[in-house]
C-alpha cells in the first residue's frame, strides 16, 4: 500500500526561490516559472487599459473606477494559495484593500494570463477553486494566441463563456464592459499568433 502524500504548508511555499511563482493547490506544492516576455507585455499593457480605468474612486465615463485591481496578489482561498496574473475586487464590497502579505477575501475578477508551463492548471484546479469560492467572473488571456476568453459564474456555480474575442478585436468584455477595450494593444509587437 502506498504511503499517502503528504499536504503542502505555507512553510513549504516560503522555501520556494523568489524568481519562481508557488501556489498551494489542492494541498499540492506548485512551483511555476516566471513568464516570458509575451505574457509580461500582455500583463503591461493590461495594466494601462483596466487598470487606468477602473482601478480607483468612481470616476468619469472613460474612468469608471470602482475596483481594486491588482496584479499577482496572493489569496488564500479556504487551504489553496494561489497567485492569479490579476485579481479585482468591487470597492463598493471592499471598501478598504487590507495592508497584509496575501488576501483572504473571494475577487470578484480574476484573470489568468496563460502560459505553455501553466495553462493546465489555469484551466484545470485553479477554474475549479475560483467556482467553489464564488469569484463571479473569469477571464483567460493567451498571448501567443491573441484570445480573451469571458466566463461568468451561474446561479449553480458552473462557469458559463460569455464571449471570445481574438486578434484586433474592440470589446467590452464583462465585469469591465463600460470602456472600450482595443485587443491589439495587448500583443506583443513583432511577433505572430500562434493557431
Amino acid at each position: 500500500m502506498a504511503e499517502p502524500k503528504r499536504r503542502a504548508t505555507y512553510e513549504d511555499l516560503m522555501q520556494v526561490p523568489a524568481w519562481k511563482v508557488a501556489e498551494i493547490i489542492e494541498g499540492e506544492l506548485i512551483v511555476s516559472p516566471r513568464p516570458a516576455t509575451p505574457h509580461a507585455y500582455t500583463g503591461s499593457a493590461m495594466s494601462f487599459d483596466i487598470g487606468g480605468a477602473f482601478g480607483g474612486p468612481p470616476g468619469s465615463p472613460d474612468r469608471p473606477g470602482g475596483w481594486w485591481i491588482l496584479v499577482e496578489p496572493e489569496l488564500h482561498l479556504g487551504e489553496d494559495v494561489l497567485v492569479p496574473d490579476w485579481a479585482g475586487w468591487r470597492r463598493d464590497r471592499m471598501p478598504v484593500l487590507p495592508n497584509a502579505a496575501f488576501i483572504t477575501r473571494t475577487p470578484d475578477w480574476v484573470c489568468e494570463v496563460i502560459s505553455p508551463s501553466t495553462g493546465t492548471i489555469d484551466r484545470g484546479c485553479k477554474m475549479r477553486i475560483y467556482a467553489r469560492e464564488g469569484v463571479g467572473h473569469l477571464w483567460f488571456i493567451d498571448p501567443l494566441a491573441r484570445t480573451l476568453e469571458v466566463y461568468r459564474l451561474d446561479d449553480e456555480g458552473r462557469w458559463v463563456v460569455v464571449e471570445n474575442f481574438g486578434g484586433d478585436d474592440v470589446v467590452r468584455a464583462a465585469p469591465f464592459d463600460a470602456v472600450a477595450l482595443d485587443l491589439a494593444r495587448w500583443w506583443l509587437p513583432g511577433t505572430e499568433p500562434t493557431r
